[in-house]
Order: C-alpha cells, then structure tokens, then sequence
C-alpha cells in the first residue's frame, strides 16, 4: 500500500461555508463529508483504500454515478 494516500483529497472537509457556496450546498457538502467519514470510519483505512484506491469524491454520492456504477456491475456479472 502507498505510503501517501490521502482518501480525502477531493474533499473540502471544512466546516466553515465557502465564500462561493450558499446554504444549501454548505448543507449538502456536510452531509457528504459526515457520510465519508462514517464509511471510513466503519470500514478502516485499510479496506477503504481497497475500496477507493485514488480516493473519494463528491462526485460519488450523485445519483447519476451511483447508477453508471450499478449498470457497470451489472454488466460484469
């Protein structure tokens, strides 16, 4: 295992709001932050650099990624 990973690179794991965000993103981003971290937390750094070896990104909480990600599985079967 890489010695420098960072699973949360792509995160803005701040808790202040971005000067270009409005609340409703601010509250969004949170919630992807506190559901990551849960992950993290549950599974262990070791599994989750399994799970996400570049790491973890906003964009994989959309619903959109979520159903490319099941169609692509769905094909592997």
């Amino acid at each position: 295992m890489a010695e420098n990973y960072n699973a949360f690179k792509n995160l803005d794991l701040n808790n202040a709001r971005n000067e270009n965000e409005n609340r409703e993103e601010y509250k969004l981003r949170q919630k992807k932050n506190k559901l990551a971290l849960k992950v993290y937390n549950t599974v262990g750094r070791e599994q989750f650099q399994q799970m996400f070896p570049e790491g973890i990104t906003y964009e994989m909480f959309d619903e959109d990624y979520k159903k490319t990600s099941n169609e692509k599985l769905g094909e592997a079967k």
